[in-house]
């Protein structure tokens, strides 16, 4: 098994109490791995970081790639090698999804570990979401989105999910179990995924048991009480 490792801008839970402001440049993101997920600075949109490139899908799901210079205050890398490559066809949901994932990494004693996923293949639906940006400080992620999020829908449409896996306890520093995001093939589609049904795809996914965790500079991120019990807030979230 390569060497690898997740790199993590800051921490859900901070995300989820309102710290949006820049930690890192996208620019400096894609120097840490080339595929993963995140959102950027203010909330503006999901991050869908897949082939080395980072990619902003919009409040409509209308995906385009970010300058360098973006800011991002809150994502996970890695690089994706494929050690583990399996198909995944006929998924009608995302919890058969995730179990079928969670059973493969379980078959290489592989749940205590965080992990990257690629899944390409053809979509029959995918429910979405993104949102615009909202400028502010100590606004829950809750709050915002509820002002700010749209849903859409993705029909028959060819594309990858890209994901990360976080085991329970790590909880806080980022979500447990698996998160995905959507970008289509033509790369104009794209957003944090609610649900989806997979009619055939081809899944690759790394163990990554090493983690660089990139915490804010400012003197801002010291007034978020990060103790706080945030499960519940950050699954309706989610």
């Amino acid at each position: 098994m390569r060497e690898n490792t997740m790199y993590q801008v800051s921490t859900l839970q901070a995300l989820a109490l309102g710290y949006s402001r820049a930690v890192v440049s996208a620019g400096e993101l894609l120097n840490k791995g080339d595929t993963g997920l995140g959102t950027f600075e203010d909330v503006n949109g999901e991050m869908i970081v897949l082939e080395g490139c980072c990619y902003r899908a919009d409040q409509d799901g209308r995906v385009s790639m970010v300058a360098p210079q973006t800011g991002v205050p809150f994502a996970a890398v890695a690089r994706l090698y494929g050690e583990q490559r399996f198909t995944l066809d006929g998924m009608p949901n995302i919890d058969s999804v995730r179990a079928k994932l969670t059973e493969r990494i379980e078959e290489r004693f592989g749940l205590n570990s965080m992990h990257v996923v690629r899944i390409d293949g053809e979509f029959t639906r995918v429910d979405a979401r993104s949102e615009s940006p909202y400028r502010s400080h100590h606004v829950t992620l809750k709050k915002i989105l509820g002002k700010t999020q749209k849903a859409f829908l993705f029909k028959n449409i060819r594309g990858s999910l890209v994901g990360v896996y976080f085991p329970d306890y790590m909880d806080g520093i980022n979500m447990p179990g698996w998160h995905l995001h959507f970008l289509s093939e033509d790369r104009t589609k794209g957003g944090h995924v609610f649900d989806v049904s997979v009619r055939t795809g081809v899944a690759l996914v790394d163990k990554i048991s090493r983690m660089e965790l990139d915490l804010p500079r400012e003197a801002a991120f010291d007034t978020y009480t990060l103790k706080q019990d945030l499960q519940d807030e950050i699954k309706s979230v989610e």
